[in-house]
């Protein structure tokens, strides 16, 4: 206290008011809307080290959309629903399993597009496979194209086919829109020569969240757009998890050591495809500022059946008054009597799931998760960790796909009568931060090529132990759960 004893009486108990007053105002403040767990660490952080905290609450506590996008997402989910109202179907609920029709309900109370029946749907695990299934199905497009990824760089050999065919596409007389993620494309090297290439062929595009000081755009930097998926003349879609760009991700650290991304995607025909094709006009309609294609494509009828499996599309994340996946995965976990096979790359989850899948495990569900060995993101890597001894405890087995490689999947199953797939992590951020867009599956056919697929990284993974687990250094384990308090500042 000696070096302030110099300072007028005034000034020290000015600023002791000032300090007092704003630890009372965000005491009222930051628990708002928020998890007690999420309240509770930014308190912590703000008490104890106040100008830090404070600065890095006002810079990323604010979880929320604009205004201005609130509204727009709020007036563009009513439409959808108005527009789709005739496509709910008792017939397709009662067809599926009583649990499975108790979720379908619940995704479209919050936002999702019906569940139907006539679909057809592919897997795909090879990385430059999907790409080239991709880049052939663009050369074969009529009247327009849908393209929206997280992150998009361009590479001689991977992706520059892609854009080389969305090019003859445009020359040959077909709309071509495009969206991705603004940091999410804007970290990648060779940005501005992208955007270049676009603006060069006449390819429609636009940048997903952008921020700009300048055009007063600022938000919180990690409220991102992480869907991926690709639509053509509203008759093919592809989703899943891999962004457009080499599976190296264009870092060298990750060529150095022959690190490359494992994804999924799915070629998909039938009525999803109109779901994923409503969900890039909302996409579209918030960054182009206009309505014009969102009113084609829902007014534009739906896909024709192309097989008979039951899907529903189940869009999420600000904008939405619910964490709709979340609830889906809770839904669907607790429904669950035999196995539950998981795979997530970077699985942080909040209190609600953690308790469904150990629950699961611990009243006999066979209960499985596959995760990667070594991850691309230090943080959320160790903050996974610090899990791991409450799920082996309660019996959940672990499998970790071996490194150097990245399991970057997202799905899971459920017993034989539901898989889930698409662009959302079993984390807090996936949940609350990031638009997603899932897709459920429902019937054994699915849930057996799913299964098929997670046997293929049963095959490259090495299941972990409680005993081996238990026995790691105590600074891994101190890394780890510190790391895991930065999961909960959201």
């Amino acid at each position: 206290m000696e070096r302030f004893s110099h300072l007028p009486l005034w000034l020290l108990a000015a600023a002791w008011a000032i300090d007092v007053g704003i630890r009372i105002a965000v005491i009222g403040i930051v628990p708002g809307n928020r998890r007690p767990t999420t309240a509770m660490a930014w308190l912590l952080m703000i008490f104890f080290v106040p100008a830090v905290g404070l600065v890095l609450f006002l810079l990323f506590g604010n979880f929320r959309l604009s205004q201005r996008r609130i509204r727009r997402q709020m007036d563009i989910n009513k439409r959808v629903l108005d527009y789709t109202q005739h496509l709910d179907s008792d017939d397709a609920l009662e067809a599926v399993p009583d649990d499975v029709a108790s979720a379908a309900t619940l995704n479209r109370r919050l936002g999702a597009f019906p569940l139907h029946t006539g679909n057809k749907f592919e897997f795909m695990t090879d990385y430059a496979g999907s790409l080239r299934a991709m880049t052939a199905a663009i050369d074969e497009a009529q009247q327009y194209v849908h393209v929206q990824f997280y992150i998009m760089g361009d590479d001689p050999e991977h992706v520059s086919p892609f854009l080389e065919s969305l090019e003859r596409a445009v020359a040959r007389g077909v709309t071509v829109r495009l969206l991705f993620d603004h940091l999410g494309t804007l970290r990648v090297k060779g940005y501005k020569q992208l955007v270049q290439r676009l603006d060069a062929a006449g390819i429609e595009w636009r940048a997903m969240l952008p921020i700009s000081l300048r055009a007063r755009k600022w938000r919180r930097p990690d409220l991102r757009n992480h869907r991926k998926m690709v639509v053509i003349d509203g008759e093919v879609a592809f989703t899943g998890s891999q962004n457009l760009i080499e599976p190296g991700y264009k870092r060298p650290d990750a060529h150095r050591i022959g690190r490359t991304w494992v994804d999924l995607m799915a070629r998909v025909e039938g009525p999803m495809v109109t779901g994923l094709d409503v969900v890039f006009a909302t996409d579209w309609s918030q960054e182009a500022d206009n309505d014009e294609l969102l009113d084609d494509v829902v007014s534009g009828g739906i896909a024709p059946d192309a097989g008979h499996v039951s899907a529903q599309i189940v869009p999420s994340g600000p904008g939405f008054q619910s964490e709709n996946n979340l609830r889906l995965f809770n839904t669907l976990i607790y429904g669950a009597m035999k196995k539950l096979t998981i795979t997530s790359p970077y699985f942080v989850p909040d209190d609600s799931l953690l308790y469904a899948i150990t629950t699961a495990a611990q009243r006999g569900v066979v209960v499985e998760l596959f995760v990667s060995e070594e991850a691309d993101q230090f943080l959320v890597h160790h903050a996974q960790q610090s899990y791991y001894t409450q799920l082996l405890a309660s019996g959940v087995r672990i499998f970790r796909y071996r490194a150097p490689s990245v399991l970057h999947t997202k799905c899971f199953t459920v017993d034989d009568d539901v898989a889930v797939f698409g662009s959302s992590n079993m984390d807090m951020r996936s949940f609350s931060l990031n638009r997603e867009v899932s897709l459920m599956l429902v019937g054994r056919e699915a849930v057996e090529e799913l299964d098929r697929v997670q046997e293929e990284y049963r095959r490259n993974s090495s299941e972990l132990t409680i005993h081996e687990w238990m026995h790691r250094p105590p600074l891994a384990r101190w890394v780890d759960n510190a790391c895991r308090l930065t999961a909960t500042v959201q």
